[in-house]
């Protein structure tokens, strides 16, 4: 069996940049406190857990006076001036492209645009992206939620950082008819899109396409929906021993493409697990 990894895959400057601050962090204060899970990939996650780290589903829940690592994703600035009000030391491991969606959702409000946020709500990412909106504001997930609001004078349009981009040029569209005056700020990272790209590319030179990654993470679920659409077979696994040797049978090229949240070590436990 030949085994195809796609190019680029896996960790994304964000990601990367936040795990480097991590360990630097942990190797320094011996325990950090996080609000969530720093990254959407449990294996990663337990590795850091392993080295200090502790994950808490609230600021509540932080003592006074402790490290606390800013995940990725951000957070609102309410959460933010809580944490100063207990005397945590922040370290701020916010993806720059998550800070660009932040400042473009406060500034677009600021100038008087109904702010339409193309994203999962429930994600932490959109959270912390609402906690800098200064006026009215909608979460769609795609063009046909638009149809939630009347026509109005001024829309102003960014995305999650790991939307598609042909569901924001659709949304973008459809906000013609809506609106007398439409703003966009792009606010989708680049390196999201070069791993949409990669997937779409390496679907039709492989029998299957293995895709690795948290099943709780936004960015590696639409890669693998994007291999499915493609009409190759695909497999979405957290880890190697989730592989399934009948759905490998009778292939001959396998391709891989990770998650942006998934590390170099979990891809190549895959690759070996094939060979």
């Amino acid at each position: 069996m030949k085994v195809v990894v796609a190019e680029p895959t896996g960790l994304c400057f964000g990601v990367k940049r936040a795990i480097r601050t991590m360990e630097e962090a942990l190797e320094e204060k011996g325990r950090v406190f996080c609000i969530g899970s720093p990254i959407h990939n449990p294996q990663e996650v337990q590795r850091l857990v392993d080295k200090g780290l502790v994950v808490v589903e609230d600021d509540d829940r932080i003592p006074p006076d402790e490290p606390v690592f800013v995940r990725a994703h951000g957070i609102s600035p309410d959460v933010h001036q809580r944490l100063q009000d207990k005397g945590a030391r922040i370290i701020d491991g916010t993806c720059p492209f998550v800070r660009k969606a932040q400042e473009m959702a406060g500034r677009l409000s600021r100038e008087g645009y109904y702010l339409v946020v193309l994203g999962d709500e429930n994600h932490p990412e959109i959270k912390g992206i609402l906690g800098y909106v200064e006026g009215p504001y909608l979460v769609v997930s795609g063009k046909k939620d638009l149809r939630a609001i009347d026509k109005i004078d001024k829309i102003g349009i960014i995305s999650q950082t790991t939307q598609q981009e042909s569901t924001l040029k659709e949304l973008v569209s459809e906000a013609v008819g809506s609106a007398r005056e439409i703003k966009v700020s792009n606010t989708i990272c680049r390196a999201t899109v070069e791993r949409q790209e990669a997937v779409r590319r390496l679907a039709y030179k492989v029998d299957g396409i293995v895709i690795i990654g948290g099943h709780n993470s936004a960015n590696t679920g639409k890669l693998f929906r994007i291999a499915q659409e493609s009409g190759t077979p695909a497999l979405w696994v957290e880890q190697a021993d989730q592989l399934d040797g009948r759905w490998l049978s009778g292939k001959g090229t396998i391709g891989i493409a990770a998650g942006a949240s998934t590390p170099d070590w979990l891809i190549k436990q895959l690759q070996q697990a094939m060979l």
